[in-house]
């Protein structure tokens, strides 16, 4: 029986695949937990749809997410904190305080978990952090470090 996969099934396919299935299999396991859907013409003109709807979604994310790349790199973002005996600062810049300086500065929201800081910020100067927009794009944005 051919069928289409609804969800990943260990062992057969991905979801969204064809699959020729013993017809036991198909209606003892797949079908009774929504796992697959018997490979009409009707189903598979409905995933080609779904397919199509879905890329076009993915491009218009990736297209929104290389807009906002643009955006952020043009950008230097201030952070104002307390410092002692020559530069050094009272912790570190974390990636909160980042982000909510990008928000507060220039009304831009970022999760704060998308911001990638590769050593810790210990010192007064000019940075630079990766933001991970997209999981194909990554901006990079400026921040400087001054003291209050």
């Amino acid at each position: 029986m051919k069928v289409i996969l609804q969800a990943d099934v260990k062992g057969t396919g991905k979801k969204g695949q064809v699959f020729e299935v013993a017809d036991g299999y198909a209606r003892n396991f797949l079908l009774p937990k929504k796992l697959a859907v018997p490979a009409t013409t009707g189903n598979v003109l409905d995933i080609s749809h779904k397919k199509e709807l879905e890329e076009g979604r993915k491009g218009r994310e990736k297209e929104a997410a290389v807009a906002l790349a643009d955006k952020l790199s043009a950008l230097m973002i201030e952070v104002k904190t307390k410092t002692g005996e020559g530069g050094r600062l009272f912790g570190s810049v974390t990636s909160k305080e980042i982000a909510d300086g990008l928000k507060k500065q220039h009304g831009v929201e970022v999760d704060k978990r998308k911001i990638d800081i590769k050593e810790p910020i210990k010192a007064l100067g000019d940075y630079e952090v990766h933001v991970k927009i997209h999981p194909d794009v990554i901006a990079t944005l400026k921040v400087r470090v001054i003291t209050l």
